[in-house]
């Protein structure tokens, strides 16, 4: 990497930070969804080309995102839906497991679309709220 790459490399990763730090926490789990989408997306695209490797790593981020999402739900506060959620982040990491040792892109799909189903309602959720705090 040139001196200049890792310089932007440097700034982005500050900035990156920045981001996390002045975030909301609807925010917060609004990029941790983006990042589980782009980490799912890249595992198929490592399935596809059969790159072991990349599947792997990728397919760990997925599992880092799910965890991190897990063990931050409130289940007294959340109530009924944080329970829900509960089930369906453990679904999809068991899911997970058997997706990454038979190569499964459909089943991947499947947990990619209800991944972004989740994260758009989320986006909703937490748009309506901010608009109800700004009122």
């Amino acid at each position: 990497m040139s001196y200049a790459a890792a310089g932007l490399a440097a700034h982005a990763g500050k900035y990156q930070e920045m981001q996390v730090l002045a975030a909301s926490p609807g925010q917060l789990v609004l990029m941790v969804y983006d990042h589980l989408l782009v980490s799912l997306k890249r595992a198929r695209l490592a399935m596809e080309r059969g790159d072991v490797e990349q599947r792997f790593v990728q397919l760990e981020k997925v599992r880092d995102a799910l965890t991190e999402l897990l063990v931050t739900l409130d289940l007294e506060k959340g109530g009924e839906i944080a329970v829900q959620l509960k089930g369906l982040y453990t679904f999809f990491l068991t899911e997970l497991l058997d997706v990454g040792s038979r190569n499964d892109v459909a089943r991947l799909d499947r947990i990619g679309t209800m991944v972004q189903e989740l994260r758009d309602a989320f986006a909703q959720i937490a748009g309506a709220a901010r608009g109800a705090s700004a009122a």
